[in-house]
């Protein structure tokens, strides 16, 4: 019985064996199809690719096929996708090789259709290095005029991405136009600057050269851009150096408008020619000229034209013409808002006056290294019509009782260029609110400003006129404003009135009643314990 059971156990473990024996012989070529399978798509997929067993560092920017153009990540994964199911079905049929040739043919027309329906321009920068790329963009650089060295303008007006407008009429106070290539300049009363440009369409501006256009009485100069030298006047006289067109008149004869209006701006617009350039003048002013001779001397080295009067029937033409200047911030410069790229500063004017008048001190005293007995100069600008120091000897007494060597100057009677000189010679400069404190630019760097401020709520204005530009300048910037008791004002209408009590009020009124009174009818009385320690603060930053 035990025997009959052993035997029976021995036949079924036989047939337990048996029957997992021919299970792993049936997993085994299940498991070894799948394996030959996925070599053959893995194959397919390598002879895609020219460069697939290649070293990488041994291929070259040529072997790219630049012809292709570079796929997306959505189009190459469709790619893939579609591949491996052709390679499936074309593998149960037996044919890898016609899988490869196929799927080659496919993408060789997918990407042939590709370019035929996109320009050569519109693709990316991979395939740019195709020689029908090159000479395509070789071609459109021979139309296309570069920036010269002296920066704006353009001679190529429709290239937007290499140019800017010809003329910038963006800013309220003046406009600017920058003509580069062929510029030829009509003068006379109907004075015309036209640019020649093969790219530039027939186009017209009328320009007030001025940094104030909006005032009456300015005189108008037209611009012109034309495609072709048929028309445009033809030259008589070509100067190879730039020329720059800028009108007199507005507020000029002013002197903190002289500066403000004329001469900063011109220094902006010009000095980065370095003296390599020709004024052409419209309302030209030869007595104001004159005055500031060696300004205009350091700026051009070229005879000034009296453009508006230039009708002889001379066409004068230069490789490159500015017209117009200004300054976007009152007597000073923000070199961040310079157009021009000079980058230049009221440093940088400030030493080019010193340079243009030769004058000797570019620094204050410092008095923790001079002789105990020398003494900082301090110039104080007596005014003689308004806003006049009603205590003028008092206020010399302080200043000298506070360590100053004390020069009243009221109006020069030497010539200018004398009077810029001995300007330079000074620490200190005092003064009230007025065009008189101009002076400040002839002025040691470091040295100090003092502005005495009327009454009336003039702090803005002051700043914007003198305070701010001075700092600009690197001079040291001292503020004093009058108190109503310090008013001649408080005299004549009283503590109650309202131009007394209520400045604001007076503002809103109208710059009439501001201009009047505030600045044409005040004097002022100076308190001089109030004003002590602004001599002190003086004094301190000459230490």
């Amino acid at each position: 019985m035990m025997r009959t059971e052993a035997k029976e156990t021995r036949s079924a473990a036989r047939s337990s064996s048996s029957l997992w024996k021919r299970g792993y012989v049936g997993y085994g070529l299940i498991l070894g199809f799948v394996l030959v399978l996925l070599y053959l798509m893995v194959s397919a997929q390598f002879n895609y690719s020219p460069h697939a067993y290649a070293n990488p560092t041994t291929i070259k920017a040529a072997d790219t096929v630049p012809a292709k153009r570079q796929r997306s990540r959505h189009e190459q994964d469709a790619a893939s996708r579609g591949m491996e199911e052709l390679g499936r079905k074309e593998v149960v049929e037996g044919h890898t090789e016609k899988s490869t040739a196929r799927l080659q043919e496919e993408q060789d027309k997918g990407e042939q259709e590709w370019a035929d329906k996109n320009p050569i321009e519109e693709r990316s920068g991979n395939e740019r290095n195709s020689d029908n790329w090159e000479e395509k963009h070789k071609a459109k650089e021979k139309d296309t005029v570069e920036f010269t060295e002296f920066g704006g303008g353009t001679d190529d007006f429709n290239n937007v991405a290499h140019t800017k407008p010809i003329c910038d009429t963006s800013f309220g106070k003046y406009d600017i136009c920058e003509l580069d290539g062929d510029a030829r300049a009509r003068g006379g009363a109907a004075a015309t600057v036209t640019l020649v440009s093969p790219r530039a369409p027939l186009r017209e501006w009328t320009i007030k050269p001025y940094s104030r256009k909006y005032l009456d009485g300015l005189k108008a100069v037209k611009v012109k851009s034309v495609p072709s030298p048929e028309y445009a006047p033809q030259c008589t006289t070509r100067l190879n150096v730039p020329a720059m067109v800028i009108e007199l008149g507005g507020f000029t004869g002013n002197y903190w408008h002289d500066f403000t209006d004329v001469l900063v701006p011109l220094f902006i617009g010009a000095r980065r020619f370095n003296g390599e350039v020709q004024l052409l003048v419209v309302n030209l002013l030869p007595f104001w000229v004159d005055k500031y001779r060696k300004i205009f001397n350091q700026i051009s080295r070229h005879e000034i034209v009296e453009f508006d009067k230039d009708d002889d029937g001379a066409i004068r033409c230069y490789p490159h013409v500015v017209i117009g200047y200004g300054s976007r911030k009152e007597f000073t410069i923000d070199p961040s808002l310079d157009s021009t790229g000079g980058g230049y500063t009221m440093v940088d004017f400030t030493k080019f006056l010193r340079q243009a008048y030769s004058l000797p001190r570019d620094r204050p005293i410092k008095l923790s290294k001079s002789p105990a007995d020398r003494r900082p100069r301090m110039m104080i600008l007596e005014r003689t019509n308004s806003r006049k120091f009603m205590n003028l000897h008092e206020v010399i007494a302080a200043a000298e009782a506070a360590g100053f060597e004390v020069t009243i100057a009221g109006r020069p009677r030497a010539s200018y260029d004398e009077f810029a000189r001995e300007v330079n010679s000074f620490d200190v400069m005092l003064g009230v609110h007025g065009a008189g404190l101009t002076n400040c630019v002839f002025l040691p760097t470091g040295a100090v400003l003092v502005q005495i401020v009327p009454y009336g709520r003039l702090e803005e204005i002051a700043r914007t006129d003198f305070g701010d530009p001075a700092r600009d300048m690197g001079l040291r910037y001292i503020e004093y404003g009058i108190a109503a008791e310090e008013s001649s004002l408080m005299d004549v209408f009283g503590k109650d009135h309202p131009m007394i009590k209520d400045p604001v009020a007076v503002h809103m009124s109208g710059w009439g009643n501001v201009a009047e009174w505030y600045l044409g009818k005040q004097d002022v009385h100076i308190n001089m314990e109030r004003f002590k320690p602004v001599l002190k603060q003086a004094m301190e930053h000459l230490r």
